[in-house]
């Protein structure tokens, strides 16, 4: 854990308070303390607001990636709408799930030189005080509509599609990246995953040891602002140059070394009206093509009323119940829309999931947990958990089983089990 001592050294300084309050305009914040979060919402409006916290035990503070007109206005019973009321709008923020800083490095470098490809030049990059980095695009980047909608009203749902876009669109290229500065036997003996859960089809494939976030972008959904240590590995969140990322040492992001940037993260000044038009539309475009050749959706998932109990649950599924090491928040996705789909109701999916989250190697956020299901429940429809097939949801976080070969989807297991437990009911005789 950081010393106060060091949180004061770093926190005091004028210029390191001047970026800090700069990044928060618009924007819901919330300080992070030894215990966890303070109260949100929450704003910063003065540089001393910070030397009061610091002094008060806060670590670091964290943004949410939408601005809102009334960020105190904001609590966890707004529904959809109301949401969209208070959102003025969201900046574009990729964030690199990566335990290995070298290949976050090269993924970062890729994901830059795509969004310039795309037309988009006002792209910022800071170190995320982690193994990773956020790649942002300020909103004034995109137009005010897309396909007839408000921009500003296309969260989650507009960062989701670009990342997905964006990560379908580096993936050769990232393969090929990775494997010129090492080799697959060195990707194993590094991550601890097996040959066949690296390559597919003879090919490498990058994002079974790293993502780029692409179901995580939720409302008010936070990251760490920049300028702010990271608690874990004591490192601070610090801007770069876009066109170096791949010369980043770790060395600058020590507290006694950081220096303020002349490159600034969501830098506002630098963006062009509609440059990230193109992007967005495409990436639009592009979800819809994708989504049309999926199979069928699993029959009968909505005719589900009753909780069923989890003795019925998957095999894949109750393997992952047991706490992960890795894929946390990948497995947080599929069991909110796995236990929807077999009649829970949210307040219990709610409690099963902070029950589980206590297994884990390193617990979530409980405040992840909430936003998750918050999102799901403003969709007012169920949906099949990813397919058994969706290696990133089941063999890339260690939960696939023998089971998976045998079924398409956990789902399927489930109604499998019901339907013959309905078989084996005896008729009653008639009288």
């Amino acid at each position: 854990m950081i010393s106060i001592g060091s949180t004061l050294l770093h926190y005091k300084r004028p210029e390191i308070q001047k970026e800090i309050v700069e990044a928060a305009k618009d924007r819901e914040i919330a300080t992070q303390f030894k215990e966890g979060f303070g109260a949100r919402p929450d704003t910063l409006s003065y540089p001393s607001d910070i030397l009061e916290l610091t002094k008060a035990g806060a670590t670091s503070f964290h943004m949410s990636e939408e601005r809102w007109s009334n960020v105190l206005s904001l609590n966890t019973k707004l529904k959809k709408k109301d949401l969209e009321e208070l959102r003025s709008g969201w900046d574009l923020i990729l964030d690199i799930d990566c335990k290995f800083i070298e290949y976050s490095k090269i993924t970062a470098d890729l994901l830059i030189k795509a969004l310039h490809y795309q037309g988009v030049h006002s792209v910022s990059c800071k170190f995320s005080g982690g193994s990773g980095f956020h790649i942002g695009v300020p909103f004034e980047a995109f137009p005010e509509r897309v396909h007839q909608k408000k921009t500003k009203d296309l969260f989650p749902d507009g960062p989701r599609r670009i990342a997905t876009y964006l990560r379908e669109m580096i993936k050769t290229h990232l393969s090929k990246k990775i494997l010129k500065v090492t080799d697959i036997d060195s990707i194993i003996k590094k991550t601890g995953k097996k040959f066949n859960e690296l390559v597919k089809k003879n090919q490498f494939d990058p994002f079974t040891i790293l993502d780029i976030d692409t179901i995580l972008i939720s409302s008010r959904h936070l990251i760490r602002m920049p300028y702010c240590f990271n608690e874990k590995t004591g490192f601070i969140s610090i801007p770069l140059d876009p066109k170096k990322v791949l010369e980043f040492n770790l060395e600058d992001a020590k507290s006694k070394n950081v220096k303020v940037s002349k490159f600034k993260f969501l830098d506002v000044s630098n963006s062009k009206s509609n440059e990230a038009k193109k992007l967005i539309v495409q990436s639009f475009d592009f979800e819809v093509k994708t989504e049309q050749p999926q199979e069928k959706k699993e029959r009968n998932f909505e005719e589900i009323t009753k909780k069923v109990p989890e003795e019925f649950f998957a095999p894949c599924i109750k393997k992952g119940l047991e706490g992960l090491e890795d894929g946390r928040k990948r497995f947080v996705f599929t069991m909110v829309n796995f236990l929807r789909c077999v009649g829970w109701p949210y307040e219990d999916i709610e409690v099963r999931l902070k029950e589980w989250n206590k297994k884990n190697q390193e617990e979530l956020r409980e405040i992840y947990i909430i936003s998750q299901i918050r999102y799901h429940k403003s969709q007012k429809k169920r949906v099949p958990p990813p397919n058994c097939s969706n290696d990133q949801y089941y063999k890339s976080i260690g939960i696939y089983t023998p089971e998976c070969d045998k079924i398409k989807n956990p789902l399927t297991y489930t109604l499998r089990r019901l339907s013959y437990l309905n078989k084996k009911k005896p008729r009653k005789k008639k009288q």
